[in-house]
């Protein structure tokens, strides 16, 4: 054989042999990441009354079972009465109503450190000027290979 062909024999073998040890390898995840705020720093809780005008850390607990990569805060209001599939606490609600200046908050954040474990700490501030009432709190955490869990709690905003 030719150098040439020699050499192209030999790349190509150690080309299969690195592909298939990659292959045999590779970690398959089948696990979604989880999502508490039943701890004892978490926070809120369902059901909770936020009063305007305060500023409050939201906190929940989130694992994965290789590694973390983002999650999401966010605030919307239930003056309708939707509810997310979730919501495991039934919470004494307000009479419908329209929405006229309602809270809308959002928040993500990027979880480095390869981590498995990381506590979201957002804290937020509620203006004075909002519409008191029925809201949802929502929570995502995305895991390195994309799975997604999320969670909602009713809240409530009072004077």
């Amino acid at each position: 054989m030719s150098r040439k062909l020699n050499f192209l024999v030999v790349f190509t073998g150690i080309a299969v042999i690195a592909l298939l040890n990659s292959c045999t390898n590779e970690i398959i995840d089948e696990e979604k990441p989880t999502i508490s705020i039943n701890y004892s720093d978490g926070f809120p809780s369902a059901c909770e009354n936020l009063n305007r005008g305060q500023s409050y850390a939201i906190k929940a607990k989130v694992t994965d079972n290789l590694e973390l990569a983002s999650y999401s805060v966010e605030i919307h209001h239930n003056f309708d009465h939707h509810t997310h599939d979730d919501q495991l606490v039934d919470c004494t609600l307000d009479p419908v109503k329209s929405a006229v200046n309602p809270l809308v908050f959002s928040k993500s954040g990027v979880i480095n450190g390869q981590l498995t474990e990381y506590e979201i700490n957002q804290v937020i501030t509620i203006s004075e000027t909002v519409d008191t009432g029925d809201y949802h709190l929502a929570l995502s955490v995305t895991d390195i290979t994309g799975w997604q869990a999320r969670t909602s709690v009713d809240i409530k905003i009072v004077e």
